[in-house]
């Protein structure tokens, strides 16, 4: 069997939902981005991680219920894991696996809409595409029912093909990204007490099928929650 989106279809007929499935890469889109932080990531990190957070509330949306945790690492780098269901991936005409453009491509609901989504900071959603774009190196694990795999970007061009890995009887997608070092050491970057469990709670009462975790690793194992 045949069809947009079915195994070992042409490509050009997959429909389009969020993403373009016709390219993996769009490069003007991505150097767009990268030119204008403080409006693609408007008060720092917090809006990129809010900007993942958005996807894995729309997975639990669409489950009725789901989890997160949301982890900052000591080389400030950040990592949001859900349990939803995985990216979305295909096979096309050529039998090679394509992974849904959600890192390198615009989101077509969002990106160029006047009326896009607020995310719980006030400001705009505009797509997992700001996050990678806006990182210096970003890890995009996806795992699935038919499979699990990891790709790399850097400053959001995939810098690895889908690397595959042992299923551990799980499902759900990992984003573990370092932002770019402008946001980082700039003044809207990010202090010790940006990402607190204050802040999670405020912003998970806009999405209410999503129960999230924060696991700050900077601070003492005692003093965690």
């Amino acid at each position: 069997m045949t069809g947009p989106g079915s195994p070992r279809s042409p490509r050009t007929s997959w429909r389009n939902t969020t993403h373009d499935w016709a390219a993996t890469v769009d490069m003007d889109h991505l150097r767009h981005i990268a030119g204008r932080p403080a409006q693609f990531a408007p008060g720092g990190v917090g809006h990129l991680v809010l900007e993942v957070l958005a996807y894995a509330a729309d997975e639990a949306e669409s489950r009725g219920g789901g989890r997160c945790v949301i982890t900052l690492h000591t080389d400030g780098s950040v990592s949001v894991a859900d349990d939803g269901r995985g990216t979305d991936t295909r096979v096309d005409e050529h039998g090679r696996l394509v992974k849904k453009p959600v890192m390198a491509t615009k989101d077509l609901r969002f990106f160029d809409s006047p009326d896009a989504e607020r995310l719980p900071d006030g400001h705009p959603r505009r797509g997992m595409s700001v996050v990678a774009a806006l990182s210096e190196w970003l890890l995009h694990t996806n795992r699935r029912a038919n499979g699990a795999r990891t790709q790399r970007y850097e400053h959001g061009v995939p810098v690895s093909g889908l690397v595959p890995l042992p299923p551990d009887g799980t499902t759900g997608t990992a984003v573990h990204f370092i932002p770019d070092a402008r946001l980082r050491t700039s003044a809207c970057a990010p202090t010790r007490a940006d990402l607190t469990r204050a802040d999670l709670t405020r912003w998970v009462q806009h999405w209410p099928h999503l129960s999230v975790r924060l696991d700050d690793q900077r601070t003492p194992r005692a003093d965690r929650a």
